[in-house]
């Protein structure tokens, strides 16, 4: 068995053996000094998950015009800052955060602070991969942390996750003065936006940090970015949701509302919303998702019924698009979600770390063939 000791001492092998990486950095003057460390506006490095840059607050999912158009729950979820990230170079060996939290709501009963109102911060090793390296924990509003210190020296690309349950109005990265800060180059594979439209459990619930949603490991493991629109309670294959999601130029759509809807909505929603992003996008590919089945269900015949209502309702719909013509229509069921041992959730329907982990098993499955072109 590896120890504690162990990992750590390998963790830290793959961070000394990292190349340097090659990016301009940000100038100095940029930065706000205190105390020694320089802190800088993440907005100058570009933030990663934003579809739209004409928002209403600097960290917003969805444009400041969606108000008028979208009906008030998705709107005020809309500020939350699902599925937003930044990546940046440095060579700190010490990087700390500081951030604003819009909600006083730090946490919920079934969902800790560290994912309702946190950050996570993840590093590029030498093999390419990323590993998790630490999360930042809210104790209020407005909080600042360390979230490593004493690393070996050497510059590497990170990515810092934001909040899933909460919105923030600034975000601060703060590295010792004369260490330097850079926008990390685009990525190697060149590949545009994994879109998700969902409900609760797009928008993260209840992932312990924001790095462990599906759509987070996703856009580690597929080398892409996300735009999460995850509206929890709300996502209701909406056509004036899908009428701004049509704007977007992605590599792929994912469809995941059933939980939020029952079939007679799945029956018709799920037709016009295609057909909206298709007039836009005639060959991208949408991925549409079954609900979950419940993991109480094999006992509580109600939830069993939902599920397999909803599910038909959306393989029907899925089959008659298929036989309209549509070539770039994919399908991903319900039961490969959560796996079949009842383990994969907090209440039965959101995902635990675990749920999230075999959710992204699922998904990738069917995600990477299309983004590789298979």
């Amino acid at each position: 068995m590896i120890t504690t000791q162990a990992r750590s001492l390998l963790l830290f092998a793959l961070l000394a053996a990292t190349p340097t990486l090659a990016a301009e950095p940000v100038p100095a003057d940029k930065a706000r000094i205190a105390d020694g460390i320089a802190w800088y506006d993440v907005r100058t490095l570009g933030v990663e998950g934003q579809g739209w840059t004409d928002t209403a607050a600097p960290f917003d999912r969805l444009p400041a015009r969606a108000e008028e158009k979208v009906r008030s729950a998705v709107w005020g979820l809309s500020h939350h800052s699902a599925g937003l990230a930044v990546r940046f170079v440095t060579d700190a060996t010490t990087i700390q955060a500081h951030w604003k939290l819009i909600s006083s709501r730090l946490d919920m009963p079934h969902m800790p602070a560290t994912g309702v109102s946190g950050l996570d911060l993840y590093v590029r090793t030498d093999d390419g991969k990323w590993r998790w390296l630490a999360n930042g924990r809210p104790a209020a509003q407005e909080n600042t942390a360390t979230l490593v210190s004493n690393i070996p020296a050497g510059t590497r690309e990170y990515i810092l996750y934001f909040p899933l349950y909460n919105g923030v109005s600034e975000v601060e990265i703060g590295i010792p003065e004369g260490a330097t800060l850079s926008k990390a180059d685009p990525r190697e594979s060149g590949r545009k936006p994994i879109v998700f439209y969902g409900t609760s459990i797009t928008q993260g619930g209840c992932a312990s940090r924001p790095g462990m949603v599906h759509t987070a490991i996703l856009g580690r493991w597929l080398d892409a970015p996300v735009i999460n629109l995850g509206f929890s309670g709300n996502g209701r294959m909406e056509a004036e949701v899908a009428e701004f999601m049509a704007e977007l130029d992605p590599s792929v759509y994912v469809i995941d509302c059933l939980p939020n809807i029952s079939a007679g909505d799945v029956t018709s929603r799920t037709e016009p919303l295609v057909r909206i992003l298709r007039a836009a996008h005639p060959e991208v590919p949408i991925v549409l998702v079954e609900d979950r089945n419940y993991t109480d269900s094999f006992l509580i015949e109600s939830k069993r019924t939902r599920n397999e209502s909803s599910q038909a309702a959306l393989r029907a719909a899925f089959e008659r698009l298929k036989a309209a013509g549509d070539e770039n229509l994919y399908y991903i069921e319900g039961a490969d979600l959560l796996g079949d041992d009842s383990e994969g959730t907090v209440d039965s329907s959101h995902p635990t770390d675990l749920g999230f982990y075999r959710q992204s098993e699922a998904m990738a499955r069917v995600l990477r063939p299309i983004l590789e072109g298979k």
